[in-house]
């Protein structure tokens, strides 16, 4: 791509990678404006967390369900802490892992391993669609949660299929960027300044609207979101917004990772030629690729 971006304005709401995709929209000549909104922090409590682990010693899981990469970061980092990371590392090895998009497998093969089974939609339902057809009667389930979703219809399914389904939620989300910076980038994009914002995570989505309705701004954080292309890196985020009213424009057909949504950006900027703010233009397509 090269410039593909040149001149565009791209708001930024990521957090743990936001060098990453700041480089990545500056390399393509394209100016980030970082508001990373959510914090990633350890557990408040860390007991359940180390009574989990103890737990994946004790008795040990037959399959462990992980949705998020940061969730399997959490939990070797607590197991190492509390001092049973072999044990930790022998069950995972022993276990059938179940992952929910790509960045739990990147996690895993960190660590040398590999899943076991890999929803083919990084979504809940792709989750519960990858264990339909298993037999789960009697097994002992670990399900990494995270934070902000109790996720009812994982754990329902896994008990209804007669599993033994036992959850841990690992880590905790705190605010990052400041609410008078957050207001400010709501104020940008409302006049028009911004061609396009990156949403990477759900929570960041939720951040956004908290700020926005504590600070009695929610309607122009609305007209702005309606003036601004909205890119989306998967399914679910682009559900969270649409659950909120906010058309996603932009989205990776399927690979949902920060390389593909720079070019997805890139693409979408490119085929509409229009000027900064001048609202989204969703492809005919997306609604089909989302699910």
């Amino acid at each position: 791509m090269g410039a593909a971006l040149q001149g565009r304005r791209i708001v930024v709401p990521e957090t743990r990678e936001l060098d990453l995709l700041a480089r990545m929209i500056a390399a393509e000549g394209g100016e980030a404006v970082r508001c990373p909104l959510v914090a990633i922090v350890d557990a408040p409590d860390p007991a359940p967390v180390r009574e989990w682990l103890y737990r994946f010693r004790d008795v040990p899981c037959d399959d462990l369900i992980l949705l998020t990469g940061e969730g399997l970061r959490r939990l070797h980092a607590a197991a190492r802490k509390a001092g049973l990371e072999g044990d930790w590392r022998r069950g995972l090895a022993t276990a059938r892992i179940i992952t929910r998009g790509p960045k739990p497998v990147q996690a895993l093969r960190a660590l040398g391993l590999e899943p076991g089974l890999r929803a083919r939609e990084p979504t809940t339902a792709g989750v519960i669609a990858a264990l339909a057809h298993e037999d789960l009667r009697g097994r002992r389930v670990g399900v990494q949660l995270y934070p902000d979703n109790p996720n009812a219809e994982l754990l329902d399914f896994l008990a209804g299929a007669g599993a033994v389904p036992d959850a841990v939620v690992p880590y905790a989300y705190a605010p990052k960027a400041d609410s008078e910076r957050v207001c400010a980038v709501i104020e940008m994009m409302a006049a028009g300044d911004v061609d396009v914002i990156a949403f990477t995570s759900s929570p960041q989505v939720r951040r956004l609207f908290a700020v926005a309705q504590a600070a009695d701004c929610e309607a122009t954080l609305r007209a702005a979101l309606a003036r601004t292309r909205v890119a989306a890196v998967g399914a679910v985020v682009a559900q969270t917004l649409r659950a909120r009213g906010v058309a996603v424009a932009i989205a990776p057909p399927e690979a949902f990772f920060m390389k593909p949504l720079i070019r997805a950006i890139a693409g979408a900027l490119a085929a509409a030629s229009v000027p900064a703010g001048a609202g989204c233009i969703p492809p005919s397509n997306f609604e089909e690729s989302l699910f």
